[in-house]
């Protein structure tokens, strides 16, 4: 399962348009290079699979929800450093140049086509195009005119158990409200290309 995963997430990262830098230090920028993101990757997903750490594991560890401790692991996070201790302590297999890459390099924050028909994350997708008008009636109703962010913003993956026993998946969307603007002349910083 291991492999298949890691060559799925390998896949998605080579294929994302990522661009490749001048290597400024020769020998500690190998993570400047789109290869070199995909192999940090799965370095890094493998010091994760040989701790034998869940993300909820990781997310108590470093004081992060769980799909935020997964994104970190994926590339698709800055890892912070006040973060970056206890990421290296809970994974010490992670060696210093990846965590000093996970810090240093700017996540691609964007995703493959090809994962939408990985079954988990198009029903997902589909949930959320599905409920996606009743999500924005019941926004607007209860907030205004405006959007969730998805930059301030939190996301949590869990489990509850349904009153048949069964096992559910609850995931947690949690951003802040954006209010959407009258944009008055009088207060627009930058000067009109009318003027």
């Amino acid at each position: 399962m291991f492999a298949a995963s890691r060559t799925l997430v390998t896949r998605t990262i080579t294929r994302q348009l990522i661009p490749t830098f001048t290597a400024v230090h020769s020998i500690k920028t190998r993570h400047l290079h789109s290869d070199g993101i995909a192999e940090r990757v799965e370095r890094v997903l493998a010091a994760k699979t040989k701790s034998g750490k869940s993300y909820d594991d990781l997310a108590s560890e470093l004081g992060v929800t769980n799909a935020y401790a997964a994104q970190l692991l994926l590339g698709q996070a800055k890892l912070t450093p006040n973060t970056a201790p206890a990421l290296k302590k809970s994974l010490p297999e992670i060696d210093d140049i990846d965590i000093q890459a996970m810090q240093d390099d700017f996540p691609m924050r964007s995703f493959n086509d090809e994962i939408l028909k990985e079954p988990n994350v198009y029903r997902t997708y589909e949930a959320v195009t599905h409920y996606g008008e009743a999500i924005k009636r019941i926004i607007n109703e209860q907030c205004g005119d405006g959007i969730m962010s998805a930059i301030d913003f939190y996301l949590d993956v869990g489990t509850t158990t349904g009153k048949h026993g069964e096992k559910r998946v609850v995931i947690t969307f949690n951003g802040k409200f954006l209010p959407f603007i009258e944009q008055v002349a009088d207060d627009n910083g930058a000067k009109s290309p009318r003027s």
